[in-house]
């Protein structure tokens, strides 16, 4: 299998991407997005026979259009350009997860500073207010106080770029200071972490502490429905628990908040059992050897 690899820095996930591949003798074209161009008649070079390819770029817009292109030239690509547009805009991620009936946190996106506010005000304090692109848990303000959100908005509203003239305003969920990171390839869980902080995010790259997770039935359930929702592939699926007991620790439901189309998997891999990137190239060879036989099938 030749495996393309699109990128803009190496980091430790792709590190254990490639040495999996290499290791099962897979030939590797690794593609720098910063220095590719792609051109709309004639794939370049590096998109020669190529049997997969798998994007890894850290910027949503490189993500969105080389897999466009990667598409338009034919190659099968992981996650697909849809895939990438649903997950990486937070509006097109909640709107797919409500249309498809899985549970999520109830959100506002208003365009202006005084339409925000009012929607600030219906969900009450807390709420949150989050930037509609953007990952790690950046730019992410949870509002107590109808003055800090007063501060807040006219501090997106003056910096300019459009995007922060696009208010997301999402309902605060008490969760039991945890959630849940699914790694799930087409719905199926490879594995899971529950990733714990004192501080009201609980993103791994703030710094939380993670510990191996076992998915319960609805847990399973809402994994396979939200992975449909945006359309499959190699997705990191996040989940809370809602309306927790805390003498008895049983809880209501989850609620999905989120689904991420270039997941970072290495704090996973550390503390489960499971080979997570053994488990990601068997993924990737078996879509690779599907796509090619529909290709002689047709």
């Amino acid at each position: 299998m030749k495996v393309g690899l699109l990128y803009s820095r190496i980091r430790r996930d792709e590190k254990l991407l490639l040495s999996e591949l290499r290791e099962r003798d897979h030939e590797i074209e690794k593609i720098d997005v910063r220095k590719q161009q792609f051109n709309i008649h004639e794939a370049p070079e590096a998109f020669e026979d190529l049997d997969i390819v798998v994007d890894r770029c850290l910027a949503t817009s490189r993500s969105v259009y080389a897999t466009k292109f990667a598409e338009a030239y034919g190659v099968p690509v992981v996650n697909g350009p849809e895939v990438a547009d649903t997950c990486a805009d937070k509006v097109n991620n909640s709107l797919a997860l409500e249309a498809a009936g899985v549970p999520t946190p109830n959100t506002d996106v208003a365009f202006t500073k005084d339409a925000a506010l009012e929607s600030i005000e219906k969900f009450g304090y807390p709420c949150v207010l989050k930037p509609v692109v953007g990952s790690w848990g950046r730019l992410m303000a949870k509002i107590d106080s109808r003055s800090a959100a007063e501060a807040i908005l006219e501090h997106k509203e003056t910096l300019g770029h459009y995007e922060h003239k696009i208010f997301y305003v999402q309902e605060f969920v008490e969760k039991p200071g945890r959630d849940m990171r699914v790694l799930a390839v087409d719905g199926e869980p490879i594995a899971a972490m529950v990733r714990s902080s004192d501080h009201w995010l609980t993103n791994a790259a703030k710094g939380a502490e993670t510990n191996e997770f076992e998915l319960d039935d609805r847990a399973l359930e809402l994994v396979e429905k939200a992975s449909d929702a945006v359309g499959g592939g190699l997705l990191g699926i996040d989940l809370m628990e809602i309306g927790v007991d805390e003498e008895s620790g049983e809880f209501e439901d989850y609620t999905v908040h989120e689904v991420n189309h270039t997941v970072e998997f290495k704090a996973l891999n550390e503390v489960t059992d499971v080979d997570v990137p053994a488990k990601v190239v068997d993924w990737l060879e078996q879509k690779a050897a599907t796509e090619a036989d529909a290709e002689v099938t047709a």
